[in-house]
């Protein structure tokens, strides 16, 4: 077989790297996202393939935030590779769809700036 032949690649190697992420709209201080199927290489309020659900951050009146997702099409996409992002996993495993992701601890108290000495 020629090298060319041998070079020559399946559809499955051609698969792009697929991110189930949110895409922001709304007002400056008023959030809104869409959660969305998109090409991990599109910029985060670009181009996506699917709309699979919304989050609203803010509150509502019985401070409730509210989740809609097509629990169907996140379970095919979840099921042919699609990574969630850290958010949309946390918001997933609120909602029962995937376990809870494995909490992050901070580092930021490891390295607090030391107090500033005055010599007299």
């Amino acid at each position: 077989m020629s090298e060319r032949g041998e070079q020559k690649k399946t559809r499955q190697d051609r698969r792009m790297p697929v991110k189930i992420r949110l895409q922001r709209f709304g007002c400056r201080n008023l959030p809104f996202y869409r959660m969305v199927v998109a090409d991990s290489r599109a910029p985060r309020d670009g181009k996506f393939i699917e709309k699979v659900g919304y989050y609203n951050p803010l509150a509502n009146k019985d401070g409730i935030k509210e989740i809609g997702v097509n629990s169907d099409r996140i379970n095919y996409w979840l099921a042919v590779g699609a990574q969630p992002s850290e958010r949309v996993s946390f918001i997933l495993s609120k909602i029962n769809l995937i376990p809870a992701p494995p909490v992050r601890m901070s580092t930021k108290h490891l390295y607090k700036p030391k107090a500033a000495t005055k010599s007299t």
